[in-house]
């Protein structure tokens, strides 16, 4: 059971996935504007935040990033009718987990659901993780280059991760996409490219070992 938040202006689809939600165990509440939506967001707990992307009084995306930005952790899931790529990556740029389009099937918006929701993972027996003189603190998530600390949005903490708790082993842009945005296929954008260069940046610039590595073709690794 996971306590949810529907940010949904639409009375039909709003209950349609609140009922639905709600038969698998979940506990939801719903919102039908955005302003109403950010500020239960800030002062609630949730699991999952639903957003719909064309709420009257403004941009789901817009919620989006005001969360991401005051460093709310709870997972976000895009609910739209925009379905270009354009739309995609920005709903994904602005900190969402993963993106629906409507119509949808309902079976696969619970998948989704269930699949975000899983995400928060156990924490490694060990909870710093080493790669060179980089280091990882999962209970604090503060990450260190020799003495220098590093600043990490929450998409670069959770890639920079990903390839840690993987180090030495080339990860296909599937598997990031998969890993850190909730895709088992790649959309032909160009997300992971462009936050591994961000990562890349903070980790290795003015290094003399560069740590982050393309291997042409297949994928990252780090090591």
């Amino acid at each position: 059971m996971a306590k949810i938040l529907l940010v949904e202006d639409d009375p039909r689809i709003a209950s349609f996935v609140s009922r639905g939600l709600a038969s698998e165990g979940h506990v939801i509440d719903i919102a039908e504007k955005a302003l109403d939506g950010l500020t239960m967001a800030r002062s609630t707990e949730y699991a999952l935040v639903i957003l719909d992307r064309m709420l009257p009084d403004m941009d789901g995306v817009e919620i989006c990033r005001q969360l991401r930005t005051e460093n709310h952790t709870c997972r976000v899931l895009m609910l739209t009718a925009k379905d270009a790529v354009a739309d995609k990556i920005g709903g994904l740029y602005a900190g969402a987990d993963d993106y629906v389009t409507k119509p949808f099937s309902f079976d696969e918006f619970v998948a989704r659901v269930e699949a975000l929701l899983r995400r928060g993972t156990p924490e490694s027996l060990e909870p710093v993780l080493r790669v060179e003189d980089l280091t990882l603190d999962l209970r604090s998530r503060e990450v260190r280059r020799g003495s220098r600390e590093i600043s990490l949005t929450r998409k670069e903490y959770a890639l920079l991760r990903y390839l840690m708790e993987n180090a030495g082993t080339v990860l296909s842009r599937t598997q990031i996409l998969n890993n850190n945005w909730g895709y088992g296929f790649d959309p032909g954008t160009k997300v992971v490219d462009v936050y591994v260069r961000y990562l890349r940046k903070k980790v290795d610039e003015g290094e003399t070992k560069q740590l982050i590595k393309t291997k042409r073709g297949a994928g990252y690794s780090i090591g």
